[in-house]
């Protein structure tokens, strides 16, 4: 008996020593008011554990987390933060400016969390407006982590950040969470796009495992599942997103960010000016492994990306696009490398840049183009003129057209290419280049087979594409 007495006053110091260290206490009991809730987060302890249960809580105004503290509801759809009819905050700042906070709003979030505040964690929620900018405001915060939260209906962002670093957001479902903020507001016009995740200097972060959905659709029915401006050594991966731009990551200057295993219904936009700078690490985007479905798939130009066992898979009766789009006029220098691809319906072509664009690989894809309903006849790749072709290579791919011939080039000057060991079916131009044989091997090299969206919701097989077998995570 004695023995387990002073077991027990051990145990109970050591505790009391760990969590004296890192000053966490844990609330006894659930939160269960909103009264309540509001003193507990605004004016508790940094590093505390804060439980809400089941219930739905209306704010006159933010919450502000400080450093340390976990903030867990019941679950999604249990625990609910919203706001209250009188809190309708202005739109007069909206849009905001995007790059910095002067003319911005920050008060206008269910969650504000403190400036500089680290180690938060948000967990286990539904976070609605319907009148408020946003349901997560941060700047400067490190090791954040948002998961398994409902985000719905915001007016401009689901999360808004700046400075973020060390971030982890998973498990989370934004539904119409932004967008152009001017939605159902007659009269008022819009600007620039906001969405669902919208990071500004954003570093050693991950995006995972998160749904997109938009149903809120009409004339600004324009969004964004991910908005980031400037990414370092980020990884976005295993996200399902079913709305029109899928991913942004506009103009800053990225590097080594990781794009894989997601489901886009929409864009990948990664344009820069001129392609920017190419880090050390030789690459600023890898997009891999990802399923793509909207023929507009890729936005460019961008220097330092590799592109590769994708599978774009797109719809005869929707050849809007080119698969890789470039729009600027600033000579861009490269490198980016496209291979082992599978491209099913390239719509107006595979890749269109307008500018000069050099050291581009095109090697061991299989592009299978089929009559689209225009149906589209212009060449399969374009370029600038003023493109360096001896840095061009097209090599080892199958290219196959069926019904509809089409040739592989737009103009004159892209002849100058490297053009050497493809498989060439119903091509237009043919006979105007050497397409030199080789021993090489030709097209995928090793069977597309993988597993993209959600928890691996899907499994692409080849041109196949199948729900995975597998327990709802």
């Amino acid at each position: 008996m004695r023995f387990n007495l002073v077991r027990a006053i051990v145990v109970y110091i050591a505790f009391g020593l760990v969590a004296g260290r890192h000053n966490h206490t844990v609330a006894a009991d659930p939160i269960d008011n909103t009264a309540d809730l509001i003193a507990a987060i605004n004016n508790g302890e940094p590093g505390s554990t804060l439980r809400i249960a089941a219930g739905t809580y209306a704010l006159d105004a933010p919450l502000e987390p400080k450093s340390g503290m976990t903030i867990q509801g019941a679950g999604i759809g249990q625990t609910i933060l919203t706001h209250t009819a009188a809190w309708a905050p202005s739109t007069e700042t909206l849009p905001d400016p995007e790059m910095k906070t002067d003319g911005m709003d920050t008060h206008a979030y269910l969650i504000r969390i403190a400036d500089k505040a680290n180690a938060v964690s948000v967990s286990d929620l539904t976070l609605r407006g319907p009148q408020l900018h946003g349901a997560i405001y941060g700047w400067g915060n490190q090791d954040l982590h948002l998961h398994h939260l409902r985000i719905e209906d915001t007016l401009w962002s689901g999360i808004r950040t700046f400075s973020m670093q060390g971030a982890k957001i998973h498990d989370c479902v934004f539904v119409d969470a932004g967008g152009r903020w001017q939605q159902g507001q007659p009269g008022i016009k819009g600007g620039i796009t906001g969405g669902a995740i919208f990071a500004i200097w954003m570093k050693d972060s991950e995006i995972a495992h998160n749904r997109f959905v938009r149903t809120q659709q009409g004339k600004a029915d324009e969004f964004y599942g991910i908005k980031v401006r400037q990414g370092k050594r980020c990884r976005v991966h295993h996200n399902t997103i079913g709305v029109n731009f899928s991913m942004e990551f506009p103009f800053e200057n990225d590097e080594d960010v990781e794009i894989d295993h997601n489901i886009c219904a929409g864009t990948l936009s990664i344009p820069k000016y001129a392609g920017g700078p190419v880090p050390e690490s030789g690459r600023t985007f890898h997009i891999h492994h990802n399923w793509m479905r909207d023929s507009y798939a890729i936005e460019f130009v961008r220097n330092g990306v590799e592109i590769d066992h994708n599978l774009f898979d797109f719809n005869t009766q929707q050849d809007h696009g080119n698969l890789i789009s470039g729009f600027g006029k600033a000579p861009a220098a490269g490198p980016a490398s496209f291979h082992h691809n599978l491209i099913s319906n390239p719509g107006r072509g595979v890749i269109w840049i307008n500018e000069p664009y050099n050291q581009l690989t095109i090697r061991n894809n299989h592009v299978l183009s089929r009559t689209t309903v225009t149906p589209r006849t212009e060449g399969l790749f374009g370029f600038h003129p003023e493109c360096d072709f001896s840095s061009f290579t097209i090599a080892d791919n199958v290219i196959e057209c069926q019904g509809q011939s089409r040739p592989l080039f737009r103009n004159e000057n892209s002849y100058q290419a490297t053009v050497q060991n493809n498989h060439l079916i119903n091509v237009a131009d043919s006979d105007r280049f050497d397409n030199a044989s080789s021993r090489r091997g030709i097209g995928i090299e090793t069977a597309l087979k993988f597993e993209c969206g959600v928890h691996g919701e899907f499994t692409v097989d080849g041109w196949q594409t199948h729900a995975t077998q597998q327990s709802p995570k």
